[in-house]
């Protein structure tokens, strides 16, 4: 945990993969954090390199613009068989949360106080492989409060996991509960979930409950 976010992840490989091909970073910087999933090109060994060769790269530069860190992975991805990814940056100082996506990583961001008809968006990603074909990313802001979560979801969960979520639940909880009720038995499957704190340096909104 940072002080601008809280987060967990679950997931699983495919039923006879030695490793999964699903990946997920979340990486603090000054004043905000980056949150990403990354879904390697099929399964096993090779799908896992792709997904590690994105994290890596994402890794070194996490307060960079999510379409340039898209670009730089998909520059290191032309030697991979490919990924797909959707990322997240959180920006403390401006509350706002910064996303992008290439290929079928799911998005949700869940307000926590908001009941009305926008109190979900989603990500829409462009359709593509980081690495190989990736058209220039469709980048999103949406303003962020203390509470709101992010759920980022690969392909090996099934659609509607965010009926999972409910009050109170620790961002465990919630992940290890997708995961349960919405992972597919013929995919790697992850489920990454960040609840944002609302905190950056220099200012104090108390503890989180």
């Amino acid at each position: 945990m940072s002080d601008i976010v809280e987060w967990a992840v679950a997931g699983r490989a495919l039923a006879g993969q030695p490793i999964s091909g699903d990946r997920h970073l979340v990486a603090p910087f000054e004043g905000g954090a980056l949150a990403a999933v990354i879904d390697g090109l099929g399964h096993g060994p090779q799908a896992a390199e792709a997904a590690e060769a994105a994290a890596a790269v994402l890794s070194l530069r996490p307060d960079a613009p999510v379409a340039d860190l898209i670009q730089l992975c998909h520059e290191e991805l032309k030697s991979t068989r490919g990924a797909v990814l959707s990322l997240a940056s959180f920006d403390a100082a401006r509350g706002v949360v910064t996303w992008a996506g290439v290929g079928n990583v799911e998005g949700v961001l869940l307000r926590a106080w908001d009941t009305s008809k926008d109190a979900r968006q989603s990500i829409l990603p462009r359709n593509g492989v980081v690495g190989y074909q990736a058209q220039e990313p469709r980048v999103a802001a949406w303003p962020v409060a203390t509470g709101d979560i992010l759920i980022f979801a690969t392909d090996g969960v099934r659609h509607g996991f965010t009926a999972t979520v409910a009050d109170g639940r620790t961002p465990q909880t919630i992940a290890d509960d997708i995961i349960a009720d919405h992972g597919k038995s013929t995919d790697d499957a992850l489920v990454l979930v960040v609840r944002y704190l609302g905190r950056h340096p220099g200012r104090d909104l108390g503890t989180p409950s």
